[in-house]
């Protein structure tokens, strides 16, 4: 495609250079720069992508997109200058990849938790119902029957354009993906038109990089401004922050909760370990046996619920959809090796999503409860404190440990954590090795008890300040389970 072809759909404050150049690639990273490729030049947090641009002219680039003045112009490379180099990567992108999203619906989830899950339920409703349908998120990136990695959440929109242009090729015809707040504030998302969005909660989370939970819901809202027409904004009305968000919607809104009198509203509610189900009332009515446990869960199979009435689905394919859907790998997973006690690993790594795994917990279990988390290094924290009050609340024994600690030490990530511990009674333990702490309270399990891994959930790595090695609570669990069935307990 000829850079002119290419730029038509973004706004140049200048270009240099010859601008019928053939663009065989884009990149944004000069280490993925090949002959012929356009660079896009990103100023990002850590480093800039204009101090790249002579690594990616000697890669192969023949054209290069800025948003700076350069000191120097290099020669026989056309030079496109605009406002906002994140932004005209979407719109680049889209051209490039020959506008797929006008052959795919799609689907974005956004929330502090729940989002993942949601996700899993729509894609195996859609799924069931005939409707082969993408999935883009935090654990894996799902096309037809090819699984690819996942870097972050929501991946940068020509990674993105990329990927829905291979759903296109394996004809799909939908997409669900979850939003983060990063995504919409640094523009991931720019550009793309939502059939439907879904707004499952918020709480205290990335306030290290929004300051304010206003500025966080504010991030949060802009995807429900990029609904098209006759589309459809899907909100928990329980949530106290419901109403800004339906303010800032666009298209049809629709409403799902418990508590409130809702468009998709759970009603009967019985919550036992092996699932959740309810009577559905509303625009829809009708039981649902569900394989997932949780109260929480239940709103997220609400959300589901109110994705399938958006997509046109009847109640019938609906509900034999999600009663299909088995659980979400690191979503109150269970770890069964015969042990005469459970251990359920789980992804929640915030106050909110703490304690409403641990109001599950105590429903469903006749003994103690044991609690192993910690904190992500380099993130909110201001979250810590609060998390160590949740878990003093609900544990009966508490082990505190190691998360992601990143560049930050592991034993003041613990000291924070123990501010909010300080008027409990509630016995804990440190350990800073979470293999070490996995172990201990496995060791320490009686019958009936419930051990929760908290954090790290579907993750199958640890990084430290100077490397990533591989760890995975489940596997760790089973090897701490057979470690203590071979010594004699259960």
């Amino acid at each position: 495609m000829q850079l002119k072809d290419l730029i038509q759909n973004v706004s140049p404050l200048k270009t240099i250079g010859d601008l019928s150049v053939e663009v065989k690639k884009i990149a944004y990273d000069s280490r993925q720069v090949e002959e012929g490729s356009l660079f896009i030049c990103i100023e990002g947090f850590k480093t800039d992508g204009h101090k790249y641009i002579k690594n990616a002219i000697q890669n192969g680039a023949v054209a290069i997109i800025v948003e700076k003045e350069l000191e120097e112009y290099p020669e026989g490379i056309s030079i496109v200058e605009v406002a906002d180099s994140r932004e005209s990567m979407a719109y680049l992108a889209a051209t490039f990849f020959n506008n797929p999203l006008e052959k795919l619906e799609l689907i974005g989830v956004t929330g502090t938790n729940g989002k993942t899950t949601t996700t899993y339920l729509i894609k195996g409703m859609l799924d069931k119902a005939g409707k082969a349908t993408g999935l883009i998120g935090s654990i894996k990136n799902i096309v037809g029957e090819k699984t690819l990695p996942a870097t972050r959440t929501t991946p940068e929109s020509l990674d993105l354009y990329a990927l829905f242009a291979e759903m296109v090729e394996a004809n799909l015809s939908h997409v669900v993906m979850e939003v983060s707040s990063h995504a919409l504030d640094l523009k991931r998302v720019q550009g793309m038109d939502y059939r439907a969005a879904i707004f499952t909660n918020i709480s205290q989370d990335h306030l290290d990089y929004h300051h304010s939970i206003d500025e966080y819901l504010l991030a949060k809202s802009r995807l429900f401004q990029q609904v098209e027409a006759g589309g459809f904004s899907i909100v928990n009305i329980d949530d106290p922050k419901s109403e800004q968000i339906i303010d800032a919607a666009r298209g049809e809104i629709l409403s799902y909760g418990i508590n409130k009198n809702a468009d998709f509203q759970a009603r009967n509610i019985k919550l036992d370990s092996t699932g959740v189900s309810f009577d559905v009332q509303g625009r829809y009515n009708f039981s649902i046996q569900m394989k997932l446990a949780g109260l929480f869960n239940v709103y997220n199979t609400l959300a589901a619920i109110a994705c399938g009435y958006a997509m046109g689905l009847s109640g019938d394919e609906i509900k034999d959809g999600l009663e299909n859907v088995n659980g979400v790998a690191g979503r109150f997973e269970l770890v069964d090796e015969g042990q005469d006690f459970t251990v359920v690993v789980d992804y929640a790594h915030t106050p909110d999503g703490m304690e409403n795994v641990l109001k599950t917990a105590h429903e469903l279990t006749e003994g103690k409860t044991i609690i192993v988390f910690g904190c992500g290094g380099d993130r909110d924290k201001g979250k810590r404190p609060e998390m160590g009050r949740i878990a003093a609340e609900y544990g009966d024994l508490v082990i505190l440990t190691s998360d992601n600690p990143r560049s930050e030490d592991p034993l003041a990530i613990i000291k924070d954590i123990e501010k909010g511990m300080e008027n409990s009674e509630t016995p804990y333990e440190i350990f800073p090795d979470r293999r070490e702490a996995i172990f201990y309270a496995i060791e320490k399990a009686a019958p009936g008890d419930m051990v929760l891994l908290f954090g790290k959930g579907h993750e199958t790595y640890q990084i430290f300040r100077d490397k990533i090695i591989p760890f995975d609570d489940r596997q760790v669990a089973r090897e701490a389970l057979e470690d203590r069935i071979k010594g004699g307990l259960k």
